[in-house]
């Protein structure tokens, strides 16, 4: 296979001197070199064309043998040396120690058409991080994480890639809802692009063990590879980085607000140095919409990741990184300072998006107010997010007395809409229209906006969970439907109308369509 490979990450940083691959504590150093575990019966299921293309693959080699090889961990490409990396990371608010790639192996970096891609398996096996786990994944979670974080790019979120999703031919043992009920599945494995995957943690994990030297070392290398825009590593350029985090942070977050996304596990280290959506576990998106909702079984108690509190988590992960930073500082105002950005100005991009997504562009002092009524009566029925949105691009000027009628399809259960509610919809549309007749686009114009931030077509769970019934079966097809609809997801697709549709009853409560939980 051609590629043209690089080695940055192990070349450049401290490597953990064992080279045994046995549970422990790694000190002073940011990977351990580790190699995948060589599997039964690989098997591609699904390869990401648009991927293929950006690592400069070619066609011959994409359907050879040692594609298979390589992209599932039994063949090691001469001259790399496969590594997981080492870092910490809050848990749903507590410091956790040592977490690192329990499951995922970093391959190599490949640069084509001036960008470099670091090339991951999830699911090849353990490593000195795995803890008490096996390092494999199922295919069940492996189907999610390819085809969401395919799906979300094509959206407009900030995210990792996916190269391909295989099946590694082994069984997994898998207690699926910690209930003590363990059960053999199917193993997967899914390639994994990024231009990094750095996290809060891996900086974490050397501030809170006082390693400043290591700390410093990582720290210059990531602005040396990722933010070379800022310059010269300096302690100036230490606070312009973690400004600059914070920024591709709040952009993504008000990213998974616009589309209703709700990330599930949003641990520091599943938070992305680059901005980037990472680490695809128990997500969901938003079927009623409802600021408490959490798609994690693990968080249905305390709800600390449910939507509405995401962009509050964002900033608390924020102030655990700039604890981490501070060594190399050593000052606290222009952290502080940082951070109470983020707050002013999710507040100002929270307001932008929500007027996008209600079509609106001029300036008013009262879109506060009419969003907030637009939330309270959001909440009153469980009301499906995005047919709401989307239905609502369909609005004519003038015809507010249309605007229940217009959304309708929206509500789960619509004798639920009673006439003190449907009173409630007819105030807010009033509102709505007069707010509209103060800009200047027709309602076609409007249309078409509106269509452009609020998606028809999103990943919900019980898709999903209908394409991992059929590949349990051995039909791998709807991985590919879905794939497909989903790369143009603000289209109409006359053809898709199923797709764009309320969750269906049957998968209210069903396993894998709610709830999920964290075991792959």
């Amino acid at each position: 296979m051609n590629l043209n490979l690089k080695n940055t990450f192990a070349k450049e940083l401290p490597a953990d001197p064992i080279e045994e691959n046995s549970r422990r504590q790694v000190k002073e150093a940011c990977f351990s070199y580790v190699s995948p575990k060589h599997t039964k019966n690989p098997k591609i299921l699904h390869v990401s064309e648009e991927m293929v293309k950006a690592l400069g693959i070619s066609e011959t080699d994409k359907l050879s043998e040692e594609f298979v090889e390589v992209f599932t961990g039994n063949k090691v490409l001469e001259n790399t040396t496969p590594y997981a990396m080492c870092y910490g990371g809050h848990q749903f608010g507590n410091w956790a120690g040592q977490l690192g790639d329990g499951r995922a192996i970093n391959l190599f970096e490949v640069q084509h058409n001036e960008k470099q891609w670091q090339v991951q398996l999830k699911g090849a096996g353990e490593t000195p991080y795995s803890r008490t786990a096996d390092g494999l994944a199922v295919l069940r979670s492996s189907i999610r994480e390819y085809l969401c974080s395919e799906a979300m790019f094509h959206l407009g979120v900030p995210t990792t890639r996916a190269l391909s999703l295989a099946l590694s031919g082994d069984d997994v043992m898998r207690d699926m809802l910690y209930d003590g009920n363990q059960a053999y599945e199917k193993g997967a494995i899914v390639s994994r692009l990024a231009p990094s995957f750095l996290r809060f943690g891996n900086f974490e994990i050397l501030a809170a063990r006082q390693d400043h030297k290591t700390l410093k070392t990582l720290v210059d290398y990531t602005i040396k590879h990722h933010f070379s825009h800022l310059g010269t590593p300096s302690k100036e350029n230490y606070i312009k980085f973690f400004a600059e985090v914070s920024k591709r942070t709040l952009d993504m977050i008000v990213h998974w607000q616009r589309v209703g996304f709700v990330h599930g596990v949003m641990n520091t280290d599943n938070m992305s140095i680059l901005g980037l959506t990472i680490d695809y576990g128990p997500y969901g998106w938003l079927e009623g919409f409802d600021f408490g909702w959490t798609p994690n079984t693990t968080d249905s108690q305390h709800k600390r990741y449910r939507f509405g509190n995401q962009p509050n988590i964002g900033l608390w992960n924020l102030y655990q990184l700039a604890n981490a930073l501070y060594p190399l500082i050593e000052a606290v105002e222009p952290l502080e300072a940082i951070l109470e950005d983020y707050k002013n100005n999710f507040e100002i991009e929270s307001l932008k998006m929500m007027c996008s997504k209600l079509g609106l562009e001029i300036n008013d002092d009262k879109d506060n107010e009419l969003i907030q009524r637009l939330e309270d009566v959001l909440l009153l029925t469980e009301t499906d997010m995005t047919l709401f949105f989307r239905n609502l691009s369909n609005f004519k000027k003038g015809d507010a007395k249309k605007g229940l009628e217009i959304v309708e399809a929206a509500f789960y259960v619509p004798n639920e809409v009673s006439d003190t509610i449907a009173q409630q919809w007819r105030d807010w549309f009033e509102s709505y229209d007069a707010r509209l007749k103060k800009e200047s686009l027709l309602d076609t114009e409007r249309t078409i906006k509106m269509n452009t931030v609020n998606p028809k077509y999103v990943l919900r769970n019980y898709m999903s969970q209908l394409a991992i019934d059929e590949a349990n079966k051995g039909n791998y097809k709807l991985i590919d439907e879905l794939f497909q609809l989903l790369k143009k997801p603000y289209d109409e697709q006359p053809g898709n109308e199923k797709w764009f549709a309320k969750r269906p009853d049957w998968a209210r409560h069903k396993v894998g369509c709610s709830m999920l939980s964290c075991s792959s």
